[in-house]
């Protein structure tokens, strides 16, 4: 039996079996992945109440459906769309199987940010439920500062939030950050921490708010 033969069924046993193999990870780290995706995505596009089809688009975007597995996968996101109730669940299991890996984290935190603004705007309720998602994560408040501003276009107004510095920090220090930032946000990186090809578009987004960054900072401080 495939493992989307697994999670689909009845309403409720689409749900529980959700839990399941999210909570034992069974398949490995791709399926765990795979399947955060759905349910969180869901639940992020219900956050503010309702769920628009540039949301669902913007799922579609950042996960590509392998042929013969749409109606599986349209019928668990289906399911988990019909409230946020039980994301706080999803968020921790995750959490605990990512633990060292936070960088998938923040992938996951990327995809979850672009559905938010699919709409062109990142409603109170689903920042909100971002910040919830991240604390669960185990983000600070100012990582997840960070990680807001990378994917809301707010790098031009905080250039040193979005490469995770104060503006007390040195020079030195800045060029460490920037490139610690490019590094962790380059296409071989995200492949090799196993996350989806639809999710280096993401990353290329991400990259280009941390250049934009990163030269707003280098003119306003004059570094060569």
């Amino acid at each position: 039996m495939s493992l989307w033969d697994r999670i689909t069924g009845t309403a409720q046993s689409v749900l529980e079996t959700l839990r399941s193999v999210v909570g034992s990870g069974e398949g490995g780290a791709g399926v765990a992945f795979t399947i955060a995706v759905i349910a969180l995505s869901a639940k992020m596009a219900k956050a503010d109440g309702v769920v628009t089809p540039d949301e669902v688009e913007a799922f579609s975007q950042v996960f590509t459906v392998e042929p013969g597995d749409e109606d599986h996968v349209a019928r668990v996101f289906n399911m988990a769309r019909q409230d946020v109730a039980g994301y706080d669940a999803y968020a921790r299991q995750i959490a605990r199987m990512f633990q060292d890996r936070p960088g998938v984290l923040e992938d996951l935190m990327d995809g979850l940010f672009h559905i938010a603004r699919a709409d062109g705007v990142v409603h109170e309720d689903e920042l909100a439920f971002l910040h919830d998602v991240a604390t669960i994560f185990g983000f600070s408040d100012f990582e997840f500062a960070r990680i807001r501003a990378s994917n809301t276009g707010e790098a031009v107004a905080d250039p040193y939030l979005v490469l995770g510095v104060t503006p007390d920090a040195t020079d030195q220090d800045l060029k460490m950050a920037y490139r610690r930032a490019v590094a962790e946000n380059h296409p071989d990186r995200l492949i090799a921490r196993g996350v989806p090809e639809e999710f280096v578009t993401l990353a290329t987004e991400k990259l280009a708010a941390i250049n934009t960054a990163w030269e707003a900072l280098k003119q306003e401080r004059g570094i060569a």
